[in-house]
């Protein structure tokens, strides 16, 4: 596994992160603990170096499993995570706080569970209305002169909070959706990452899923699953945006490879400051994300892919409504 800076920062992670969040939440039951450790360990012996969670995973569930999993190898990885949401007691999300004396709560909260004495990189999980982007890049810096917080990042953020943000707090990263599935931040948001010289960390680089072709219009998702909710997920939907899923198994054929590996490789070859973060719940799934990083694809590859994908009309929001009122562009 090579290793890739993000932007101009001295950040230095494996080129194949992990996104932890479906361990605890959003696809379905959570895993056992045990199981939980061993798919995080086994991503360590891969190579994996950077590893993606947030307090509202859970809540709190996916922070302490993610802490207790790489405590032994804590000096050898980095560890992202987020602050934003308002928690309730039951432990679900009840809408945005990123007011400076909740940052500080959190980033403390967070440290206990995930077993450290500093956070990688902190990112703010969503951008707040209530609350100027200027006040949460002056608390993180706050953070990082006191030695708890090495690097800010931002999630879902749109062009202007980037840019004000990093004039406060230079940006180290942005994390956003990304993948031949929705590719929405090519038209303003990549340029704007590539002159700041911020990384970029694509989530959901294989669509929810879906672009590893374990998917179809039959699929039954778990009650528990976010994606029965999501209108992208519709049967028809589906049945609608399986074309590109065909094109990435036509590619795979051709590579010796997976519709997934190829999703992956995909972003590796945009640019060199993009670090995608596959998640799983499986080792055998994750030896598969990870071996994206041996797939090589070419500049007429990437022409062909692009040109096919273009004939192809996506259908379907990638959020609820309530969720894509929460995205700021």
């Amino acid at each position: 596994m090579q290793k890739r800076k993000l932007g101009k920062s001295n950040l230095e992670v494996s080129e194949i992160g992990f996104g932890c969040m479906g361990l605890s939440f959003g696809y379905g039951p959570a895993v056992d603990k045990q199981q939980g450790i061993s798919v995080l360990r086994r991503a360590v012996e891969l190579g994996v170096t950077f590893f993606d969670t947030a307090e509202v995973y859970g809540a709190y569930t996916n922070e302490e499993l993610v802490g207790e999993a790489l405590a032994p190898v804590r000096n050898q990885v980095v560890i992202a995570t987020k602050f934003g949401f308002k928690i309730d007691a039951a432990g679900k999300s009840a809408g945005l706080n990123s007011r400076p004396e909740h940052i500080r709560e959190v980033a403390e909260s967070s440290l206990r569970r995930l077993k450290t004495d500093v956070i990688d990189l902190l990112y703010q999980h969503r951008v707040d209305p209530e609350v100027p982007i200027e006040d949460v890049a002056g608390a993180v810096k706050e953070l990082i002169q006191q030695g708890k917080v090495k690097h800010f990042g931002l999630s879902e953020a749109g062009v202007k909070v980037i840019r004000r943000a990093h004039a406060v707090q230079p940006v180290t990263a942005l994390q956003s959706e990304y993948s031949l599935f929705w590719r929405e931040p090519e038209e303003q948001i990549l340029p704007v990452l590539e002159e700041l010289g911020i990384g970029f960390v694509p989530f959901s680089p294989l669509g929810k899923g879906f672009l590893t072709g374990a998917i179809n219009n039959d699929t039954q998702f778990d009650k528990t699953d976010f994606r029965n909710i999501v209108p992208r997920f519709t049967p028809e939907n589906r049945k609608a945006n399986q074309p590109l899923v065909d094109i990435l198994s036509k590619f795979a054929q051709q590579k010796k490879s997976t519709p997934g590996q190829i999703a992956i490789a995909w972003i590796l070859a945009q640019k060199r400051w993009m670090v995608p973060i596959p998640g799983t719940t499986k080792v055998p799934r994750l030896e598969e994300n990870v071996g994206a990083a041996n797939v090589t694809l070419t500049a007429e590859d990437l022409r062909q892919i692009e040109a096919a994908a273009s004939q192809i009309h996506l259908v379907g929001e990638r959020y609820p409504e309530a969720a894509q009122r929460m995205i700021n562009r």
